[in-house]
């Protein structure tokens, strides 16, 4: 290898510790790549930002404000309102759960799929009296392998087809994986329905407060005639600040008030407070207050008149993600306040304005009914209402139709995926489906930004001869036993990197590698690329290998270990069938 190989080498190596890691942004160690390659020589200005116009990348784009013209159409809701209706078993809900998510994944992004069906399983469950636990893992992996069975259902699909195209290979139709995608999708389904009810926890269905264990931080202040809070205004903010309480409610003549208004303290209100034990104490002494001593906190004792309490999850994509409370000013933006948030099983109660949001987080919300609207409009959050609401669509006829000769017209090859796809975001905005702010907001532009990044690496690789060399001295190290088993170790090493770090960012790397090795000897390099494809895109043993993994991960109070019982022999399982199958259908 040369000098400008090695150097390839070095950023890739240290981009894949940056994503291993999580230290930073996956678009952010894209970009420094990039702009690593471009500095060091090794690419020209216009090969750097050659992914920036790439027919994948403006393809991804559009199919998120699609994925968005069908969900807020409504179109979305009503396959999933099957759950509710029809789910009364919990082997007849599991059933729905996966041929719905599985099924409607393959023509709609499936990070869109998980947001929209997530509320409506807890509502099912709740409904039906069955745990969620059984069922949100499920959905999780039912997207997934839903997903890999055209090229619409992942960015990831539509990223390696690209590279097929730069590299030579050739053009792959909207249905090239679906031959493999559909025997995917049937074992691994029948793997769910008949193994995954054994693995999975049966957790049960707590109320929000018990779940955020927030029954040592929530008290009863009664104000006396004397107390210096009388005649005073709450300050919800400044009051956390000072005395690290935040008020809830204010409780008068039975009703209840929302704190965060413009609530004047009078005598005989009784405050709702949250806070340390210590910091509760400091603030009963300071203002004469007198705490409740038989007060036990229930969900009834926080909702009542207009106050709900809802859960929220931090969005793929949202601006959210790096950000705290206070930088977002969410109080003021949402007036909402937020109680609690749960991480990876850790549930957080203290400082809460400081905590550095990120992607898959849940909050707990004590909003009024007439703010939930605008929560639910948010492009940051998925609300998970444990209610079931059951609204009539709009325009969602007109939004399948729009999507459905998208699919058709890309399929029969009348126009290229890109064109389709474009005219498809324009008949949904001129149908009224979305409106252009909306189409603008669904655009998940850190997938864009890492893909735009991401694909002059692969370029890279190539055109330097590392791919070649890692080929030869990884892969190679197969090879002498033929091309099955070079395809074999393609696939498990796209498996394991996939793990690791952002599904798309694997691809890149075992796209060109997948390529040498295919034409070092002599083999046909689609099979190997649809390897990469469906590895990149099955991510089952770990809550951080794939998006919808981690969005499922709290709201099903799981444990890192549930992920790896229930998905590491699926993924064994798959890489079996990969190394038995795909040959079959694909001659090498």
């Amino acid at each position: 290898m040369g000098f400008e190989a090695y150097l390839v080498l070095a950023v890739v190596i240290a981009a894949v510790i940056a994503f291993i890691s999580e230290r930073f942004p996956v678009e952010g160690v894209a970009l420094a790549s990039l702009l690593a390659l471009l500095v060091g020589g090794v690419l020209t200005v216009d090969q750097g930002f050659k992914g920036f116009a790439n027919e994948a990348v403006i393809t991804v784009a559009a199919m998120f404000v699609l994925s968005a013209g069908l969900q807020r159409s409504g179109a979305l809701n009503t396959l999933a309102r099957w759950l509710v209706i029809y789910g009364t078993s919990p082997a007849r809900l599991l059933l729905l759960v996966v041929l719905a998510g599985g099924l409607s994944s393959g023509i709609v992004n499936n990070t869109a799929i998980v947001a929209v069906f997530i509320p409506l399983v807890l509502a099912a469950a709740q409904s039906n009296k069955l745990s969620p636990s059984k069922l949100l893992i499920p959905l999780s992996y039912a997207s997934q392998l839903g997903g890999v069975c055209t090229l619409l259902g992942t960015s990831t699909n539509l990223l390696v087809a690209s590279i097929a195209i730069g590299a030579g290979v050739g053009q792959m139709g909207v249905f090239a994986p679906t031959p493999y995608g559909l025997i995917v999708f049937a074992v691994g389904g029948l793997y769910l329905m008949l193994i995954s009810p054994w693995l999975l926890p049966a957790t049960r269905v707590t109320e929000l407060t018990e779940t955020y264990s927030l029954g040592d931080y929530i008290s009863e202040l009664r104000v006396d005639a004397g107390s210096p809070l009388v005649g005073r205004r709450i300050r919800v903010q400044e009051w956390e600040s000072e005395s690290g309480i935040t008020v809830l409610e204010v409780i008068r003549d039975k009703g209840k008030l929302f704190s965060p208004l413009d609530v004047t303290v009078r005598p005989d209100d009784v405050l709702l407070v949250k806070g340390k034990v210590e910091s509760l104490m400091g603030f009963r002494d300071r203002y004469k207050l007198m705490i409740a001593p038989d007060f036990s906190l229930s969900d009834e004792e926080l909702v009542g008149n207009n106050i709900v309490l809802v859960e929220a999850l931090v969005a793929p994509s949202s601006r959210f993600a790096g950000e705290t409370l206070a930088s977002l000013d969410f109080y003021r933006h949402y007036n909402t306040l937020v109680l609690a948030i749960q991480r990876r099983g850790q549930v957080l109660r203290d400082k809460l304005k400081e905590v550095t949001l990120t992607f898959g987080d849940s909050l707990l919300l004590l909003a009024r009914q007439e703010d939930l609207p605008q929560l639910r409009r948010s492009q940051d959050l998925i609300m998970l209402e444990r209610g079931e609401r059951m609204r009539t669509p709009k325009r969602a006829r007109m939004a399948l139709i729009i999507m459905t000769l998208v699919v058709g017209l890309a399929a029969f090859k009348v126009l290229p995926i890109i064109v389709t796809a474009l005219l498809g975001v324009m008949a949904m905005l001129l149908a009224r489906c979305l409106t252009i702010d909306e189409a603008y907001l669904a655009v998940e532009w850190r997938v864009i930004l890492l893909l735009a990044c991401m694909i002059p690496l692969g370029t890279a690789m190539q055109d330097t001869g590392l791919a070649r060399w890692v080929s030869d001295n990884v892969i190679g190290v197969v090879s002498p036993l033929g091309a099955v088993a070079t395809l074999s170790a393609v696939y498990l090493l796209t498996a394991i990197l996939t793990e690791l770090m952002s599904n798309n960012a694997a691809a890149v790397l075992m796209a060109p590698i997948a390529i040498t090795s295919a034409r070092t000897m002599d083999a046909d390099p689609l099979p190997f690329l649809l390897a990469v494809m469906f590895a990149a895109s099955t991510a089952f043993s770990t809550p951080l290998g794939y998006q919808t993994n981690t969005m499922v991960y709290n709201t099903g109070g799981y444990r890192f270990r549930d992920f790896l019982q229930v998905g590491l022999p699926l993924n064994f399982l798959l890489w079996i069938m990969a190394t038995i199958v795909i040959p079959l259908i694909w001659p090498l």
